[in-house]
């Protein structure tokens, strides 16, 4: 049972509603359509949608940058209203874009942030922060001298000084390498099971299926989505599986026509079933009944990318509709 002082949820929003007005060069953006969202305490969670879906306005909402028109919300169970200074302490925000001095040192970087949360210098942890991202040899150095990924590490350890219980990381490991991408990975994690509340945002979908516990998914200020990972995958409810066979085909044997058997070469068919009205005994055994010599199988499952696609794809967006096929 948690702890009477700790909430039961990282981030709450009910209703939430954020409306741009426009001007003579801009129209007026509704951009946040009465969201209600719950991000559990301690969970690593990602926040997806296409551009301009509206995550960057939820974020600064919640950080104090953006004022939302109406609704409510709460982080770390401080309502951001009658709160602000608090709740804007509980929480730091890894923005997708450098925004800090390039001829400051990391060092001086952190204690900049530091001394505007108001942290006691006694309470200070700012060599303590670099060795956790790996920065303690380059604390000295101008930060315009360090590498990508140095300076995307940078950033977390910028939104770590006031030991904020919940970190929303903007595309964190957008533009750097695969190896300096499972580096953060891993960081992600170690703070995750450390206690801290982690939210992503990213384009790679791969990386939010490989993170995340739960989802959701903003599309046109709304939210579409939200739900543990595997089980939003299973909403398409589909499997695809190929079969080689010792025979050349021609056409597809009449057994396999009730499973959507298609040619895949001469030695190869493609079956898709629904999963929640078929299983694999039926097919193999209409494989048997063709007279054919199975000499190899694979399924393939959808992934993160397909669900995406089914619930983002515009009304007569056949291009999208044949990805996520």
């Amino acid at each position: 049972m948690a702890a009477p002082d700790l909430p039961a949820n990282a981030i709450e929003a009910k209703a939430l509603d954020k409306v741009y007005a426009g001007d003579k060069s801009h129209a007026r953006k509704h951009a946040l359509k009465s969201i209600d969202l719950t991000v559990p305490r301690g969970s690593l969670f990602g926040l997806l949608g296409p551009n301009g879906a509206g995550k960057s306005t939820f974020i600064n909402i919640l950080a104090g940058l953006v004022i939302k028109t109406s609704g409510k919300a709460w982080v770390w169970g401080l309502d951001i209203d009658q709160r602000p200074r608090q709740a804007r302490a509980a929480i730091g925000v890894v923005p997708q874009e450098l925004n800090f001095d390039p001829f400051f040192t990391p060092r001086e970087i952190l204690e900049w942030q530091a001394g505007l949360f108001g942290v006691p210098r006694r309470q200070r942890r700012t060599m303590e922060i670099l060795d956790a991202v790996g920065l303690v040899e380059q604390a000295n150095a101008y930060s315009r001298t360090l590498s990508g990924g140095m300076r995307r590490r940078l950033l977390v350890a910028k939104a770590m000084v006031h030991a904020p219980p919940v970190l929303v990381l903007d595309e964190p490991t957008a533009g750097v390498d695969i190896e300096l991408r499972q580096q953060i990975w891993d960081y992600v994690r170690a703070l995750n099971r450390a206690g801290t509340t982690v939210v992503l945002t990213t384009h790679y979908l791969d990386e939010a299926e490989a993170l995340c516990e739960r989802i959701a998914i903003i599309h046109h200020g709304r939210v579409i989505a939200c739900e543990p990972t595997d089980e939003l995958i299973h909403r398409l409810d589909r499997k695809v599986l190929r079969l080689t066979v010792a025979e050349e085909l021609s056409q597809v044997p009449p057994a396999l026509l009730p499973y959507n058997g298609e040619l895949d070469g001469p030695n190869r068919l493609l079956v898709s079933y629904h999963t929640s009205q078929t299983d694999i005994g039926p097919i193999l055994a209409a494989v048997a009944v063709a007279g054919l010599t199975l000499k190899d199988l694979s399924t393939e499952e959808p992934d993160l990318k397909d669900i995406f696609i089914e619930l983002t794809r515009e009304p007569g967006d056949d291009a999208a509709a044949r990805r996520a096929s």
